[in-house]
């Protein structure tokens, strides 16, 4: 199930270059406001309502977690940023970008500011036929009608011919290279906030750890030394399971996934965790587990100081999570990266996040993005 908002967006630009303009337009939403994932066309399209050069315009599906306000006051001030003046007149003006918010999921917004879907959208091919170019399976919610619906009813029938095919900004992010990324780091790291976007984004098949459940981890928090043992070994055989089960449902040399975990954290843990003689029992598990066990093509260690980690894992409100004491976490954090240090067949990345947040700004998501990209060079 998708967790961010899917955006519908229509652009368009009738002054100086059209084209620089619409490019630029979709490449500083894509780095500063939200993942855009996919782009229709480009048309040229008479001007609406006023005698003016002609429009380029566009329409492309952006991906949020952000609510619709603010994704339109980040509009607003991009469309500043890109050279839009607006005027106090009424009427309708030439504009060197002018990028409307269609439609918010399938959700119908009624406020002074935004008014969504746009109410004038399904009377406008200039924004129909690229909104059908994305192929998408949406309705219109208060018309109840499906795009193609849209498109035979509308009344307009001015002239809007399909100039070039436009280039969406993840063609030039190629994960799919990979086969299977493993997404790792300390307690509140945000791996799996990180894993589910890319997810969402790539379209890519995603393994999350399941372990709220385990009747030993509130136990521990509260008594490390009487079940530390029998939490790792409960870990162990849980992801263990769930892995074997999980990977087995895909082709690892077709299918592109996302996991948020591995295998190897649970020997980073049990390290941290276990007396010495336990530990040694343990690792003789391990290492017969670990054999069988398909192996990252990528693994992406986050590193996060430790006190980030602490207001992430305050804010996410785990009860059992409030007692984590500091040393813990550094001793967690300084597990990974020895651990990382040793393993020479293993294709690691670490990316340090301690300065990011990659779900409020997109720049910080964009970045991760990159750096994994940049593995691929």
């Amino acid at each position: 199930m998708n967790t961010q908002n899917q955006v519908i967006l229509s652009l368009g630009s009738n002054l100086v270059n059209r084209l620089e303009n619409i490019q630029l337009a979709i490449q500083s939403l894509h780095n500063q406001i939200g993942t855009v994932i996919k782009v229709s066309a480009l048309y040229e399209t008479p001007s609406w309502g006023f005698e003016s050069d002609a429009f380029y315009n566009c329409a492309l599906i952006m991906q949020t977690a952000k609510p619709a306000e603010q994704l339109l006051d980040e509009i607003l001030q991009l469309e500043l940023e890109l050279g839009r003046v607006r005027s106090q007149q009424e009427g309708y003006k030439a504009r060197i970008i002018d990028i409307d918010v269609i439609a918010f999921n399938e959700e119908i917004i009624q406020t002074d500011k935004l008014k969504i879907p746009h109410p004038h959208m399904q009377n406008r091919k200039f924004v129909l036929l690229p909104m059908r170019d994305l192929n998408l399976d949406w309705r219109h919610p208060i018309l109840q009608k499906y795009l193609p619906e849209l498109v035979a009813l509308a009344e307009d029938k001015s002239q809007c011919k399909e100039i070039m095919k436009l280039e969406t900004p993840l063609q030039k992010i190629n994960l799919q290279q990979y086969n299977y990324i493993a997404i790792e780091g300390n307690i509140g790291a945000g791996k799996t906030t990180l894993s589910s976007k890319i997810s969402e984004d790539f379209n890519a098949k995603l393994v999350l750890e399941r372990f709220a459940d385990n009747p030993f981890l509130p136990k521990f928090y509260e008594d490390q030394n009487r079940y530390a043992f029998p939490l790792e070994m409960s870990f162990l055989a849980d992801r263990y399971q769930q892995l074997t089960d999980d990977l087995a449902q895909f082709d690892l040399f077709k299918d592109f996934v996302v996991a948020d975990y591995h295998i190897f954290k649970s020997l980073i843990f049990a390290k941290v965790t276990l007396a010495e003689d336990e530990f040694r029992l343990y690792k003789t598990m391990f290492d017969i587990i670990h054999k069988e066990m398909p192996k990252p093509d990528l693994y992406v260690y986050l590193y996060q100081n430790t006190e980030q980690l602490l207001e992430n894992i305050k804010k996410r409100g785990r009860s059992y999570e409030m007692q984590i004491p500091a040393e813990y976490l550094e001793k967690i954090n300084q597990g990974y990266l020895d651990f990382i240090k040793t393993q020479t067949q293993l294709n690691v990345l670490i990316i340090d996040v301690s300065n990011k947040d990659f779900v409020n700004f997109q720049e910080d998501y964009i970045f991760i993005l990159n750096e994994i990209q940049a593995k691929l060079v």
